[in-house]
């Protein structure tokens, strides 16, 4: 029996949903800093001040923060490749936004050099996962964004005076780009095709 196909068109998100992922980006960055900053901080009792800005900057904010940004991504479907892509960097975009005016506006830092690069970090990182959930590899493209976030932090603390981390969001920058390139306007859910494979049921209805 031939096997029957439905066409789909392929979803590719309006201005309105790329504002919504901006917004929600922004929405869960106060949180999210302000969960890492002050409430990791009783689990962290008896060390130094300065280990404990290490291990929650570097540590615990990658893990949380980089989840938590494409966490929406999971949950969308007839996207292509590219536009689970492009929609990642919305998310980061306002993730960075929000957090770059928290801590100018909150805790006094300088917006040059130590802000402008974790604008453009956010996006860049956020987008190395979404490519790992466009192609059903998310956990190591995951790691990768992790890895780079712990770089970026880690540097930042251990060598201030030194603009390490520029060199760390470099490489995130040139990653995230080598991978848009990869992306393609392909239905990620099946085949290359961009057609639901219908299988016929038992009963040859």
């Amino acid at each position: 029996m031939e096997k029957s196909h439905v066409t789909i068109h392929i979803h590719r998100p309006s201005a309105n949903e790329k504002m919504f992922f901006l917004v929600s980006g922004a929405i869960v960055s106060i949180p999210l800093t302000l969960f890492v900053e002050q409430f990791a901080n009783p689990f962290l009792t008896g060390l130094s001040s300065f280990d404990i800005t290490l291990i929650t900057i570097a540590i615990f904010a990658p893990f949380v923060e980089e989840f938590s940004k494409v966490f929406p991504l999971f949950y969308r479907h007839g996207e292509t490749q590219r536009s689970i892509f492009n929609l990642a960097l919305f998310v980061g975009l306002g993730f960075g936004i929000v957090e770059f005016f928290t801590y100018v506006a909150t805790y006094g830092t300088q917006i040059i050099p130590d802000r402008i690069p974790g604008l453009l970090f956010h996006p860049a990182s956020t987008s190395i996962t979404a490519y790992g959930i466009a192609t059903k590899r998310p956990l190591p493209f995951y790691l990768a964004a992790v890895s780079l976030h712990f770089a970026n932090n880690a540097l930042a603390v251990l060598l201030p005076a030194f603009p390490s981390s520029v060199i760390v969001l470099g490489i995130t920058l040139y990653a995230a780009w080598q991978l848009h390139d990869k992306t393609k306007e392909k239905f990620i859910e099946n085949n290359d095709t961009g057609c639901l494979e219908a299988q016929p049921s038992a009963t040859g209805n």
